[in-house]
């Protein structure tokens, strides 16, 4: 279970992170009466993110393009009432307690079946209807400049067992990533993958879709899907498919090509299997946008990656500056164990147990190119 944990403590150990600016302001309440804050972080070359406490949400994230002129490169809104109401694509949000999907909403651990709750027909995505993106989390700022979010989940919720505790620390580099470390603990068995939901176009969001992006994914297999986007359990070859993007291959190459796994999930909405394994910091991804020289690399601890080509916003979201989120205009790249892992024994395992430490890293990691 999460052997990573080990080898992550090692590198976080010896990793410098430099000190960036925070700052915190309050952005509304909730519905229930809860405050929440929304804080700013910048590092030394004005890169900025902004990360509130409902949902974890990375609200703004603001990297140069090659001529050195700031965008914001997520997909956000422009006040938390908009989040609380409308949010439905999770939008930059933290994802949990299990992020992806768990096939028919159920699943057994140590010979006791768990029933959870039904928010994507038959089956559960992302945590239920009341994830953690739903959730105010408590934060506290590092004194390196750091935000560390933290929530516990109570035994129960959403039909997870075992009260869980989980952070969630980001970090703004002079090197220009954006670093989130992730821990969970928990009182009883469960099962718990974590990872962060952020729509990105390099091109700044709300400025059309991302077919034009040119991606490349380092992992030679990926994970077909049924027609409920719940894995087979097969770890499929990319080559010769349009899931290879073990090159440099543009998004919206072969996304409409005669496919049946892009058929069912109206674009790319899979599960690559990193080459790495899982374990050691490693790359994942990455991404570069032409006409902007914007570059993103993902790196990871975890063993997956669901790249997810927006297929399902549909022109209903108002975005930040009035702006609306038509189909494809922003892309994920959501780090994480594979989906429907508690029911696909082969899968790397998500339980956690009393007395282990979840410990996982994403980075994304941000330059130019001419």
């Amino acid at each position: 279970m999460y052997k990573q944990i080990a080898v992550l403590a090692v590198a976080v150990g010896g990793m410098t992170i430099a000190n960036a600016a925070i700052k915190k302001a309050e952005f509304g309440k909730t519905k229930e009466g809860t405050a929440v804050q929304i804080f700013t972080l910048t590092n030394s070359k004005g890169m900025e993110a902004r990360i509130m406490t409902y949902g974890g949400i990375v609200v703004s994230l603001k990297a140069p393009d090659r001529n050195g002129a700031m965008a914001d490169i997520v997909l956000g809104q422009d006040s938390l009432d908009a989040y609380v109401t409308n949010n439905s694509p999770f939008l930059g949000a933290l994802i949990g307690r299990y992020g992806n999907r768990i096939g028919h909403a159920k699943f057994s651990l140590d010979g006791k079946e768990y029933t959870l709750d039904k928010n994507d027909g038959d089956n559960t995505l992302h945590g239920g209807a009341k994830g953690f993106n739903t959730k105010v989390w408590t934060a506290k700022q590092l004194a390196d400049g750091g935000l560390e979010l933290t929530y516990v989940s109570k035994d129960g919720e959403e039909g997870f067992p075992g009260t869980l505790t989980e952070t969630a620390t980001y970090h703004l580099t002079d090197n220009n990533e954006l670093k989130i470390d992730y821990a969970g603990s928990t009182d009883k068995p469960t099962v718990f993958n974590p990872t962060n939901h952020s729509y990105f176009n390099l091109k700044g969001a709300g400025n059309g879709d991302i077919l034009g992006h040119v991606v490349t994914l380092v992992a030679d297999r990926f994970t077909p899907v049924d027609s409920g986007l719940i894995p087979t359990g097969e770890l499929k070859a990319v080559k010769g498919t349009p899931f290879d993007f073990t090159k440099p291959t543009v998004a919206g190459s072969r996304i409409e090509q005669n496919d049946e796994q892009l058929k069912l999930g109206h674009g790319y909405d899979h599960n690559w299997v990193l080459n790495s394994g899982g374990g050691a910091l490693a790359l994942a991804a990455k991404v570069e946008e032409p006409t902007t020289g914007r570059v993103m690399e993902v790196w990871t601890t975890e063993p997956g990656v669901q790249f997810y080509t927006g297929n399902f916003l549909d022109g209903t979201i108002t975005g930040k500056g009035g702006k609306v989120y038509a189909r494809r205009n922003g892309l994920c790249l959501e780090t994480q164990h594979f989906p429907d892992s508690p029911n696909k024994p082969s899968f790397p395992s998500t339980t956690l147990r009393p007395g282990q430490k979840f410990h996982s890293q994403t980075v994304y990691r941000f330059s130019t190119e001419k």
